[in-house]
């Protein structure tokens, strides 16, 4: 049952990509190879370098997230050098795959379980990292919907007209500020645990909750500064605009299970950003094009090399604990007495 929802899920993922790119070519077709060299060139060395650290700090804010989920389980014999690169080669992988395909949970159990975690510890640490994304996205949606309740009628095509509505919109910033608000009071006021079947949800310690309401939005607005800083001036509408419409894009991306949100992650930033001309269109295609090579090509070709080293490693300990020689027998059998075995060897000779 378990394999042919994956597939389900797969085949989502694909038709989302086939569906949006069609949508994307409508739009970018008429653009030359030309003006997106042009608009590449046009971007300043500085900005490529701020870019940069935006990477850094997003993926940096990523590692924290599997550091707060080990010290939420009592953990802390893991050296933060073992998480940082785990967390890192788990959503460089998740980002691109795709999460119905591969969510990293994998990568989790063949790392931590070699450190001493449990199956089920790896369980709560992947589900707790999952959260703390969630409750990010959640905590800066719904101070960007309260703060600029319009931004959703930049989707106008693509949503309802109920929900674009900025009445609307402010309404639901609320509510989702609401969530969060709740989720502090169930840690602080120490809330009974959530029992669904089998499973318990306890809210965490207000330690953990404090370090989840900084690293999740902190890993966002890294991730949204990549787009931020390579955006030319003319077309920059501001951070919380970009913000706002990197958190949509991003969201209905993962929504879409589509590997590395292909095609859909610029169909609704293209969208969002009501772009009239080709003029306008390519700098925000070397943009995109940016944040894809930063924050998902690059960390996903140094995390496969990070795999591999250490699948080679754990392949090397293998191999070298096997292939130790095996004890000598004791020269004296147990249980039988030196003499003995003594005599009976004179007889033989005799």
């Amino acid at each position: 049952m378990k394999k042919l929802s994956e597939v389900f899920w797969g085949l989502i993922g694909l038709a989302a990509v086939a569906v949006s790119c069609y949508l994307l070519w409508g739009q970018l077709k008429t653009l030359s190879w030309a003006s997106i060299e042009a608009a590449f060139a046009a971007i300043p060395l500085h900005h490529f370098l701020f870019a940069a650290v935006s990477t850094l700090v997003a993926y940096a804010a990523l590692a924290w997230y599997d550091r707060i989920a080990l010290l939420h389980l009592g953990v802390r014999h893991i050296s933060w050098l073992f998480v940082s690169l785990c967390s890192f080669t788990t959503y460089a992988l998740s980002h691109n795959i795709g999460a119905s395909v591969f969510s990293g949970a994998l990568v989790r159990y063949r790392a931590y379980t070699s450190k001493g975690l449990s199956a089920a510890q790896v369980a709560v640490l992947v589900a707790l990292c999952s959260f703390t994304f969630g409750l990010g996205t959640i905590l800066l949606g719904g101070f960007v919907l309260v703060y600029d309740p319009n931004l959703l009628a930049r989707l106008d095509n693509l949503l309802p007209a109920v929900l674009t509505n900025p009445a609307t919109s402010r309404l639901v910033g609320f509510g989702l500020l609401g969530f969060v608000a709740l989720y502090v009071l169930g840690s602080v006021l120490r809330f009974r645990p959530l029992t669904i079947r089998n499973f318990k949800i306890e809210y965490p310690r207000p330690g953990i909750m404090v370090r989840q309401l900084i690293a999740a939005p902190l890993e966002l607005l890294g991730a949204a500064g990549i787009i931020y800083f390579a955006l030319p001036d003319a077309l920059n509408p501001g951070f919380i605009p970009v913000l706002g419409i990197f958190l949509a894009s991003f969201s209905v991306a993962l929504a879409s299970h589509a590997p590395g949100g292909l095609g859909v992650f610029e169909l609704v930033f293209f969208t969002a950003m009501q772009l009239q001309t080709d003029a306008e269109k390519a700098p925000v295609l070397a943009a995109v094009l940016i944040f894809r090579l930063f924050y998902l090509i690059i960390p996903f070709a140094v995390a496969i090399v990070v795999v591999l080293l250490f699948e080679r490693s754990r392949l090397t300990n293998a191999l070298g604990k096997d292939g130790k020689a095996a004890p000598e027998p004791p020269l004296v059998a147990p249980g039988l007495d030196k003499h003995v075995i003594e005599r009976r060897l004179e007889k033989k000779a005799v």
